[in-house]
């Protein structure tokens, strides 16, 4: 008995070296790969681990957006990872996308839309961190909803977070609903266009980041398209 104890002990220390190595051998593209799939998940953002940049000022640099993300791959590390396909509230896929003021069937929001713009629109879709047109726009006007052109953000609430998407710290008034969001094991708020239904992304509040709202509007920059006119957002 012994011997096989002293064998059991002897195989648990390789085991645990070569899991080490396994892992010291990862390159920082392979962890920029994990954290890029984790993060589709719309993952809360610990603000302590990134510096806030609003967006006239000079946004981060390359390798700094980087390091942040490979921070996150290992913070990240041991959660599972999931599908970013469909995502959202049970509650707001419950709704009649025809309902809306701007609502529509999914067969004319199909002829409407890329193929993007529906999976992440009507389908609760996500994309890849980091991909987004919008992501560091710096331009000064106002996002309007890309399925029915309503006003939702302006660039004034608009900063740079270094969370891969465009991050807002409050909406129009009136712009957007909010529903609680349970898929995947977690509880998140997700956030949609109030006036067609459509998708944004989801709203994360007490980060940390020194804005009037402590929140962060994670949304999606296919569910978005820009108007230079500030004054159209009134």
């Amino acid at each position: 008995m012994l011997l096989a104890r002293s064998l059991s002990h002897s195989a648990t220390r390789h085991a645990t070296r070569a899991t080490s190595l396994d892992v010291a051998k990862l390159r920082p593209t392979s962890l920029l790969a994990t954290a890029t799939a984790l993060i589709a998940l719309h993952q809360p953002v610990p603000a302590s681990s990134l510096s806030f940049s609003p967006f006239s000022t000079n946004p981060h640099s390359q390798q700094q957006q980087q390091q942040h993300q490979h921070q996150r791959a290992f913070s990240l590390w041991s959660r599972p990872a999931a599908s970013s396909n469909k995502m959202g509230s049970s509650a707001s896929s419950a709704v009649d996308p025809a309902s809306f003021p701007k609502g529509k069937p999914d067969s004319e929001w199909r002829a409407q839309l890329s193929p993007e713009q529906f999976r992440i629109l009507r389908q609760k879709g996500t994309e890849m961190a980091g991909t987004g047109k919008y992501n560091k726009h710096a331009a000064q006007g106002v996002y309007t909803c890309a399925g029915c052109d309503t006003p939702l953000y302006k660039s004034t609430t608009k900063f740079d977070s270094g969370c891969g998407w465009p991050a807002f710290f409050d909406a129009i008034p009136g712009a957007i609903d909010r529903h609680v969001d349970r898929t995947f094991g977690m509880e998140r708020i997700e956030i949609t266009c109030k006036a067609c239904g459509g998708h944004l992304g989801h709203v994360f509040k007490g980060e940390g980041f020194p804005t009037p709202t402590d929140e962060r509007h994670c949304v999606n920059s296919v569910s978005l398209n820009f108007n230079d006119d500030l004054n159209s957002g009134k």
